[in-house]
């Protein structure tokens, strides 16, 4: 398997979502559109749970690269962009991108032990 994870989260890159996105957490975060996010970060810093485990990857040698829909869209629009729905996490081979966890598995996650625990199970060996 690739050591390449992308992570795209339901947003977009500009200050101005970002801006709407930050105070749509604060007064909704059952509806926020994003549990990717929801579940690595909290209102102001990273989840310590995710960032603990996210250097674990970082020292096994996984490249990962943490993309907004937009900058995913733009970078990969030509092959891949249409085919996903997001948030998505993405294992980019030598030819394709192959989807490690769906948007469905995400938004049915509760807690960042549920996404630690099965991206454990499908990358960390």
């Amino acid at each position: 398997m690739s050591k390449k994870l992308l992570f795209i989260y339901n947003a977009n890159s500009t200050a101005g979502s970002q801006l709407l996105d930050f105070a749509h957490k604060i007064i909704s975060p059952v509806t926020y559109d994003c549990k990717l996010c929801s579940l690595t970060f909290g209102t102001f810093t990273e989840n310590k749970q995710w960032k603990a485990f996210r250097k674990t990857l970082l020292a096994k040698g996984y490249d990962l690269s943490f993309l907004h829909k937009d900058e995913f869209q733009k970078s990969y629009n030509s092959k891949f962009g249409p085919a996903f729905t997001f948030p998505i996490i993405l294992v980019e081979t030598e030819y394709d991108l192959e989807v490690l966890v769906t948007t469905a598995k995400l938004n049915a996650m509760e807690t960042v032990g549920e996404l630690v625990d099965g991206l454990s199970l499908s990358v960390v060996r």
